[in-house]
């Protein structure tokens, strides 16, 4: 005597990443924007001087993605960082000294990421 064992296939669920927000017809921000096809897609999402840019199919910032400093696919060397657009060296530069657009005093220096340092 044969058995016959009834099997039920659960609904597939989207990935959490994939999913949209239908409720409120808002689009997810955790979904792919593929800017390849759109790169107006990356210009929305910052102001109108946003430097967001498309690179491998990823919205970025050029001014501050140390993998994307300034254009795509150029990346910033070891403990460099990227400020607006240019890799720099936050422990030596007087212009970006510790972080970002912190500028040493006339006549300062940057030494470990401090105007001065004694």
């Amino acid at each position: 005597m044969q058995t016959q064992t009834l099997v039920t296939k659960e609904p597939l669920r989207v990935s959490r990443f994939l999913a949209q927000n239908e409720k409120r017809g808002h689009r997810n921000p955790n979904a792919a924007d593929h800017c390849n096809k759109n790169e107006e897609i990356c210009k929305s999402q910052g102001s109108s001087n946003s430097t967001m840019a498309c690179c491998s199919n990823k919205c970025v910032d050029v001014a501050y993605d140390n993998d994307n400093c300034g254009a795509c696919n150029n990346q910033c060397k070891f403990t460099q960082t990227c400020c607006g657009g240019e890799c720099v060296y936050l422990a030596y530069d007087k212009r970006h000294c510790g972080e970002c657009n912190h500028r040493c005093l006339v006549g300062d220096v940057c030494v470990y990421g401090l105007c001065n340092y004694a």
